[in-house]
């Protein structure tokens, strides 16, 4: 089978097309032959690696793995002995984090009480690959940060795979959402349900005088202190992706020391998650955005094209060309 394969780390141009053995699934296990995969900033950032402590999970001085992607999307070809949950040729959907990582394939081996389940009736393989990365994390962080409905609540970065997600989300949850953006993002974002929508270019949203019960950022761009002081009496400031550690030790402070709390930490996946999330597409609650679509071959292409920090949404990765 073709996969896209790195031995060291380094940029974009370390990832390269190769042939290698076709896995066969064992007892337990369902062989997916995958239609779609995402490049995200999780991927972008094992390739580099980002931050330097990754090296410590993924492999010191070289990846454990040698096949990247996480999310994927595709039909079950084949399925163990002992397998009851899946059929040969069912559509499904899910995440290979906890299974060894390896959609940069065209196949990929998984257990059947992994992170998986069959796709939405009204997605494409595209739009279901495109689903889990940004979906499950916006709903991890937002249930953490205990969301009711009427809350205010602030996305900074609205535009991108976890934002246009979490916007979705929150609306569903019956918030009151503000997106914070770019100019030329600003009608997509309202476009996504959002109530307002703010360009970080031409304004301080922490200088309006509302105060939020949730401040959720999800690129680590927002100004720790200011946002803070932004909050509610109760309110909850998160922070999906990694801090350094100023910043941790001031959001334990806050915590201890405030009624406002500092969330952050790792998203753990769950399956019931993704039937959730695959409920809320089904019903119209929930639609992936994707940006552009390349193909397996162009993966280096799409890798420089997410570190440029500017997508919209997600990048999906057509393995199977649909026909």
């Amino acid at each position: 089978m073709k996969a896209i394969i790195y031995t060291k780390y380094g940029p974009p141009n370390i990832l390269h097309l190769e042939e290698v053995e076709k896995p066969i699934p064992k007892d337990n296990e369902v062989l997916i032959k995958i239609h779609a995969t995402t490049v995200t900033s999780g991927d972008v950032r094992l390739r580099k690696p980002d931050p330097f402590l990754t090296r410590f999970f993924f492999g010191l001085f070289k990846p454990k793995t040698s096949i990247l992607g996480v999310d994927l999307a595709g039909v079950v070809e084949s399925i163990g002995k002992e397998v009851k949950l899946f059929n040969v040729g069912d559509k499904v959907f899910g995440s290979t984090f906890d299974f060894g990582l390896g959609a940069y394939a065209e196949y990929k081996c998984m257990h059947e009480d992994s992170v998986l389940t069959t796709m939405p009736s009204n997605s494409s393989y595209e739009e279901a690959a495109a689903l889990y990365f940004g979906a499950h994390t916006a709903l991890h962080f937002l249930r953490k940060a205990n969301i009711q409905k009427g809350h205010k609540v602030l996305i900074y970065g609205a535009s991108g795979a976890l934002g246009t997600n979490a916007v979705q989300i929150a609306k569903y949850f019956g918030a009151e959402v503000t997106g914070i953006c770019s100019t030329r993002n600003l009608d997509m974002v309202m476009g996504l349900g959002a109530n307002e929508v703010i360009d970080y270019t031409k304004e301080d949203f922490t200088q309006n005088g509302v105060k939020y019960d949730i401040i959720f950022d999800t690129v680590g761009k927002s100004p720790f202190t200011e946002c803070i002081r932004s909050l509610s009496t109760n309110g909850r400031y998160v922070r999906s992706v990694h801090l350094s550690l100023s910043p941790i030790l001031n959001g334990l402070w806050i915590s201890l020391t405030s009624s406002k709390k500092v969330i952050g930490g790792v998203a753990h996946e769950k399956v019931e998650d993704l039937v959730f999330l695959k409920e809320l597409v089904e019903t119209g609650n929930l639609k992936p955005v994707i940006d552009r679509i390349y193909s397996l071959e162009q993966i280096p292409e799409a890798h420089e094209y997410v570190e440029k920090g500017h997508k919209k949404g997600n990048v999906v990765i057509t393995v199977v060309p649909n026909i």
